[in-house]
């Protein structure tokens, strides 16, 4: 890429509207979600009762662990702890 077309691909950017703050707030957000995410199904890798807990009331669950049972959450680790 030329300077010419860097130069005026900063000028298509900059002429974009803001990102949304609900975006913002997503993606700074999902790098604390994945490890959350992680550090409970490898918990649940380890510990079978845990795992029972999860599977049996995953919002429940979460919620003594001291996460926020958020949908997308909830979501995401029931398709991880089904595989």
């Amino acid at each position: 890429m030329s300077y010419l077309d860097e130069e005026r691909l900063a000028e298509l950017i900059a002429a974009l509207p803001p990102a949304p703050e609900s975006w913002v707030r997503a993606a700074q957000e999902l790098p604390l979600a994945r490890a959350t995410m992680d550090l409970i199904v490898a918990r649940a890798e380890a510990d079978a009762e845990y795992r029972a807990r999860l599977i049996a009331d995953l919002e429940s669950a979460l919620a003594d662990a001291g996460f926020e049972p958020r949908t997308r959450l909830v979501d995401e680790l029931r398709a991880r702890l089904e595989s």
